[in-house]
């Protein structure tokens, strides 16, 4: 299907507003350039790292509590079931940093656990994080805890003071799969980085290859919590970029790709759409669509061989009874 890139001369939507009436800033330039490049794109692409304002934050929450969603429950009995081998493995106290930190529940369990010193959430959404982090502090009086905002698909900047040595990096939620391999790749070397230093290491989430059925359920939930989430990507870029998606007129829509081993979420238009957005517009047919998140399922071996392409070594893996998901430490 063809699309009608932008015009020079093309008209202009007016830019979002508040409650208030003020005009919303947007994205900063650098920032709409990438958003519009992947609108532009044969086909239409959103990163998933746009899911995560604070509404999609919420609603991942929800996403996390429905039947059909087995990964969350899964790494926590996980973590249950292997609590003394793994802290055995990370070892006691230490810093705690978690990349994409949302709720921080899990990283309640682990930092409690380990007897954490400190802990450092980062995440795109940074009001939603400050929120998270408050909790945590609540619930943990002695741990030394911090918010810092900002995207994890870049270089991430640690308050000076956070000791560098003991520093675990834990990535759960199999969020890992989110990136293709080439992207996973450069984004375990970016933790690599980070957990630099006397006994740093990573703990990370990944969820295992199974039965289509049970994935298609876990991205396609009957409630339509997922369809929401989905949706909620457009009201995001709306604000980003000052463009003009209506969320309702576009369908969510979730597959397995057997060939590349990953779920697929799409946004397809429900009719043809007009979208606008200041200084450009694209034209989307009935059906097309804008891919908006992939979720790899990798087989355990190789998960192992990317940590150590990304220079972790003596990688430890756990899993539940039915091999659907492991917990796997590693060592910088």
């Amino acid at each position: 299907m063809s699309a009608s890139l932008a015009t020079p001369h093309a008209t202009s939507p007016t830019p979002p507003r508040s409650a208030a009436g003020a005009a919303q800033p947007l994205a900063p330039p650098a920032e709409r350039a990438q958003v519009i490049a992947g609108l532009l794109g044969r086909p239409a692409s959103i990163s998933p790292k746009y899911f995560y304002d604070e509404r999609g934050s919420r609603l991942f929450e929800a996403i996390t509590r429905l039947p059909e969603y087995y990964p969350t429950r899964t790494e926590q009995a996980v973590l249950r079931r292997h609590a003394q081998a793994i802290a055995q493995a990370v070892g006691r106290g230490g810093v705690v940093i978690e990349p994409g930190a949302g709720s921080c529940d899990k990283a309640q369990v682990l930092c409690r656990l380990l007897g954490a010193t400190h802990f450092v959430g980062v995440d795109i959404s940074a009001d939603y994080l400050e929120g998270s982090v408050a909790r945590l502090r609540a619930a943990l009086p002695g741990l030394d805890a911090r918010a810092v905002g900002g995207d994890i698909t870049t270089a991430i900047e640690l308050p000076r003071d956070v000791p560098q040595a003991r520093r675990l990096v834990f990535y759960p939620g199999s969020s890992i799969g989110n990136f293709d391999p080439p992207a996973a790749l450069a984004l375990l070397r970016q933790m690599h980085a980070l957990a630099q230093g006397q006994g740093g290491g990573l703990l990370i989430g990944i969820d295992l290859p199974k039965d289509a059925a049970v994935l298609q359920a876990a991205y396609d939930d009957a409630a339509g919590v997922t369809a929401q989430f989905n949706r909620n990507i457009l009201t995001h870029v709306n604000r980003l970029i000052g463009s003009d998606f209506e969320p309702a007129q576009w369908r969510h829509e979730a597959f397995f790709n057997t060939v590349e081993s990953r779920i697929e979420m799409h946004l397809a238009a429900c009719g043809p759409q007009q979208v606008r957005w200041p200084g450009g517009t694209r034209s989307f047919a009935a059906d097309e669509r804008i891919h908006t998140e992939n979720s790899y399922k990798y087989p355990l071996p190789a998960f192992v061989d990317l940590l150590e392409r990304a220079g972790f070594t003596q990688p430890q893996a756990w899993t539940d009874e039915r091999d659907w998901y492991a917990l796997v430490h590693a060592r910088a």
